[in-house]
C-alpha cells in the first residue's frame, strides 16, 4: 500500500513516503464475501487517515490498484484470492462487482489491473521506457507487459497459469490443475519443489512441506552459507528463466527490458537466475541477446508497484 500524488510516490518533507506498508491478510480460505470486502475497505481507510495525518484538509480523489487475477473493466473474473466464494453463480454474484461496490461507497474513480501489468509499469517508468515485460517471483507468479507506448495492453496476462512446460509429466498446478504452468517454475512453489531433487529435504527438518515463504527463507539462509545444493535450485531456476523469456518474446512483441523481482531473486541466489538465464539467451537466442534485465532497488522493491498502482486513474 502506497499513496501517491500526480503519479508518483507522495513523499515526506524528510523523503519517506507517506505511506508504505505491508499488511498481513489471509483471503483464500475466506469463504465470506464480507472479509474481503471489510479487509480491503480498512487498508483503504488506513492509506486516508496517512494523507490527513499530514493534511487534514487533503481528500482522496481516486484508488488505484493491483491484484492477481483476470479483471476486465474492474470486474473480478478469475482469481484465486476469492476461490472461497463458490459456486460460479456466486461468484459472479458477490466476488465479480466487489471493487465496483467498493468505488461506489467511496464515490471516487477506482481502476484495478493485473498484478504483473502494474509491476511492468512500475518498471517503464522507472526506466523511462516502454517495451518492458515484468515478472514478479512471490508466493505465485505475476506477469505483465507494457508495450512500446508505455501503455498496459489490457490483455489476460496471468501468466502464473500459462504454460513453460509442454512435458505431460510436468508438475501440475494445484489450483487451476494444469500442467507445465509458469507459478511452478518462477515461484516459492518452484523452489521448494526443486528441494528434494537438489537433496536438501533434511535440512527442512520442522518445516512443513505446504510452508512455502519458510523453506525458500530456508534455502536463501543455505545459499548465504555457501551450500552448492541450494545455488543448484538457481540455477535450474535460470535455466528455466532463460528459455520462458525466450517463449514469452513469442508473444510479446517488443521485449527491450525483462523487469525481475520477487522475494526469490532475492539475494545472491537471484544474481545466479539472472546470470544462467542471459547465458541461455547469448548460447541459444542470440537474436535477444539485446534484452535488458532490470533489477529494481531496494526502494523500488518495496513501493514501485504500489505507486504505480495508485498513479493508475491518472493515466489515459
Amino acid at each position: 500500500m502506497a499513496v501517491a500524488k500526480d503519479g508518483k510516490l507522495a513523499l515526506k518533507a524528510n523523503g519517506e513516503p507517506v505511506l508504505s506498508e505491508e499488511y498481513v491478510w489471509d483471503p483464500k480460505p475466506q469463504t465470506n464475501i464480507k472479509y474481503h470486502y471489510d479487509e480491503i475497505n480498512w487498508v483503504l481507510k488506513e492509506a486516508e487517515k496517512a494523507i490527513k495525518a499530514i493534511d487534514p484538509q487533503a481528500k482522496v480523489e481516486a484508488i488505484g490498484g493491483s491484484s492477481a487475477g483476470v479483471y476486465v473493466d474492474g470486474r473480478v473474473r478469475v482469481a484465486s484470492l476469492f476461490r472461497g466464494i463458490t459456486p460460479r453463480e456466486r461468484f459472479d454474484a458477490e466476488a465479480a462487482p466487489i471493487f465496483k461496490e467498493i468505488a461506489k461507497q467511496w464515490g471516487i474513480p477506482l481502476r484495478l489491473e493485473n498484478d504483473g501489468d502494474v509491476t511492468a509499469l512500475a518498471g517503464s517508468i522507472s526506466l523511462g521506457d516502454g517495451a518492458v515485460l515484468g515478472l514478479a517471483m512471490g508466493s505465485s507468479l505475476a506477469g505483465g507487459y507494457v508495450d512500446d507506448k508505455r501503455a498496459i495492453k489490457g490483455w489476460m496476462n496471468e501468466l502464473a497459469f500459462a504454460p513453460v512446460d509442454y512435458n505431460p509429466l510436468a508438475a501440475t498446478d494445484e489450483w487451476s490443475r494444469d500442467f507445465g504452468v509458469g507459478a511452478n517454475y518462477f515461484s516459492q512453489q518452484a523452489v521448494a519443489r526443486l528441494i528434494g531433487p537438489a537433496g536438501l529435504e533434511g535440512e527442512m527438518a520442522g518445516i512443513d512441506a505446504g510452508a512455502f515463504p519458510l523453506r525458500l527463507k530456508k534455502v536463501q539462509e543455505l545459499m548465504a552459507k555457501g551450500d552448492a545444493r541450494a545455488r543448484k535450485i538457481y540455477e535450474t531456476i535460470g535455466v528455466y528463466l532463460g528459455y520462458t523469456v525466450a517463449h514469452y518474446a513469442d508473444f510479446y512483441k517488443p521485449i527491450r527490458h525483462v523487469e525481475v523481482l520477487g522475494r526469490v531473486v532475492s539475494g545472491e541466489g537471484g544474481q545466479i537466475i539472472l546470470s544462467i538465464a542471459k547465458k541461455i539467451l547469448a548460447d541459444e537466442f542470440p537474436e535477444l541477446t539485446g534484452i535488458n534485465f532490470y533489477e529494481p532497488d531496494e526502494r523500488e522493491k518495496r513501493h514501485g508497484q504500489a505507486a504505480a498502482a495508485a498513479s493508475l486513474p491518472l493515466t489515459k
